[in-house]
């Protein structure tokens, strides 16, 4: 079931390694069919080292585990959330890297403050409130996902494809799992880019309509960067 898909997502998943956004199991990779709203992920706590593409388990939209021997990531439930809630993704990675989760654990929003982040990101990489008592010791993950989306409220997620979680670490999506984890790496560059800008400058600005020419020059309805796709 899947294969192709387990293929993409197993990838995705070793790829977090290669670009050192994770350290033994923290962090996972799913993708989404949607024709069938079946979801493969990276099983619970299985090492990088030893996972394989039959390894990854398929659930539905439910969290319910379809096929597979070994329980899915403790962040299922999250990865449902947005995939019920942003119609248009397709790949969701989950990681602990160290300036993204540094930004979370200040709390901070991550300002777009240069080209590199304006290319990908439109606004500012925002990071959720603090959850309430009753929303971790209830189903948290799945409130994590809930509150994930009440942050993006007046944000497209499209346009914006990443966030903090508050004292926990970044989220990022994409069209697919590929592109999920191209904006991990991204969203882990202009955090650590962020925290050295503001150690030299703290008072720095961006100004607004640099950030629409950068960003609108490769997803806007006159993007020009690149070759033309045939």
């Amino acid at each position: 079931m899947l294969e192709t898909l387990k293929e993409k997502v197993y990838k995705a998943n070793i790829d977090l390694v290669k670009h050192g956004l994770v350290l033994f199991t923290w962090g996972n990779v799913s993708g989404i069919d949607r024709k069938s709203n079946l979801v493969v992920i990276k099983p619970s706590g299985v090492s990088y080292d030893i996972m394989k593409p039959n390894d990854m388990v398929v659930v539905d939209l439910n969290g319910k585990v379809v096929e597979g021997d070994l329980r899915p990531s403790s962040d299922t439930p999250t990865h449902v959330v947005l995939y019920k809630a942003f119609p248009d993704i397709g790949g969701i990675v989950h990681t602990h890297s160290t300036y993204a989760t540094a930004w979370a654990q200040a709390g901070i929003d991550i300002p777009n403050i240069g080209t590199t982040h304006a290319d990908y990101f439109h606004d500012a990489i925002p990071c959720t409130a603090d959850m309430t008592e009753e929303e971790v010791k209830g189903s948290y993950e799945t409130e994590t996902g809930n509150v994930i989306v009440k942050r993006f409220e007046k944000i497209n997620p499209i346009h914006t494809p990443g966030v903090l979680v508050k004292n926990h670490g970044p989220f990022s999506w994409g069209k697919d799992a590929d592109e999920a984890v191209y904006h991990a790496v991204v969203l882990e560059q202009v955090a650590k880019m962020a925290s050295i800008s503001f150690a030299i400058n703290p008072n720095l600005t961006m100004s607004p309509y640099l950030i629409e020419k950068h960003f609108s020059r490769k997803h806007g309805p006159n993007a020009y960067y690149g070759q033309k796709k045939k």
